[in-house]
């Protein structure tokens, strides 16, 4: 009989990085998780802090504080680290900053003789997904980031409520930037197997685009709502990267909307964004393109200039 360790090496042991690594033991995704941050007290006291509910568990792992040797057999290293935006700080300055974090973290993890998937989060995400892409040589479908994965879950959870329909049988999704310029293409929205703009028609209402700009709204700003109650977001975020890693290392080929190389689809090249993609054992096996209204791709082009002008912008990769 042969055995598999399913190894994730976590760098960045912050808010983020440890609602991801709290939500890893709950859910038993993995068999052995490294944490990994520059505050290595910081990283063992965490270990320590999980350790010791592993009696309370359904999970056996092994976790720990480690380094980057610790990568070589990983099956992903998530990158959860990063510098906070300075009060008046630019957000290409920001980029810069955090390009520098990356190049101190990502070459010593490929160093390690690492073959395996890297996983971003830090934001802004889709650029920092490319920076890592870039910093490491790797194979572009090994490198993804988190994407619009946790907007296309508040999106879902919105029309859920909408609807009064269990969001797992909502299937819509936020597309471009996970930002300011992202957005619902509604052409492709559905409950169950029946679009929504059809069960509109059908109810005879014929003003909803009201209604569904602001939930597009309160998607785009949930995370500013959120970090005005309680300065920052974690939760959100770490559940959408477990589900992920189970899709990696389930190799279940789940279509998630997690920010990844476009080549050509939709006609956009060389950027990285937020679309529904096939994620397996393999890391982004391929881009699910949608059948996109010419003003939906409009939308995506013009999330993807942005994208592709604050990259070009970045100094050091």
């Amino acid at each position: 009989m042969r055995f598999v360790n399913r190894k994730v090496a976590l760098v960045g042991t912050g808010l983020v990085g440890m609602s991801y690594a709290y939500a890893l033991l709950n859910q038993s995704v993995c068999d052995e998780l490294a944490l990994i941050d520059i505050d290595q007290q910081r990283a063992q006291g965490e270990a320590m802090d999980l350790n010791h509910g592993l009696a309370f568990s359904g999970s056996n792992m092994k976790i720990y504080a480690g380094g980057y040797q610790d990568c070589s057999d990983a099956d992903i290293v998530a990158v959860c680290a990063g510098v906070a935006q300075k009060p008046g700080e630019s957000r290409i300055d920001l980029l810069q900053r955090n390009t520098e974090v990356f190049q101190s973290i990502v070459g010593p993890v490929v160093a390690s003789g690492f073959k395996g998937i890297f996983l971003v989060a830090t934001n802004p995400v889709d650029v920092m997904a490319h920076v890592t892409q870039a910093l490491s040589g790797f194979d572009d479908h090994r490198v993804l980031g988190t994407g619009t994965a946790l907007d296309t879950a508040r999106l879902r959870y919105l029309l859920g409520e909408y609807f009064s329909v269990d969001p797992r049988n909502v299937h819509a999704y936020v597309m471009g930037e996970h930002g300011d310029s992202e957005f619902v293409p509604w052409s492709q929205a559905m409950v169950a197997t029946k679009p929504i703009l059809d069960i509109f028609r059908s109810r005879g209402v014929t003003d909803y685009q009201k209604d569904l700009d602001h939930i597009s709204e309160e998607v785009r700003n949930a995370a500013q709502k959120i970090i005005s109650a309680k300065k920052s977001t974690y939760y959100g975020i770490g559940m959408a990267m477990v589900r992920i890693t189970r899709a990696i290392l389930g190799d279940d080929h789940s279509v998630l909307t997690v920010s990844s190389m476009l080549h050509g689809e939709y006609g956009e090249r060389d950027v990285y964004a937020g679309t529904p993609c096939i994620v397996s054992r393999d890391g982004v096996k391929r881009t699910v393109e949608l059948t996109l209204t010419p003003e939906e791709r409009e939308k995506l082009h013009d999330s993807c200039e942005l994208l592709r002008s604050v990259y070009r912008d970045i100094r050091g990769v």
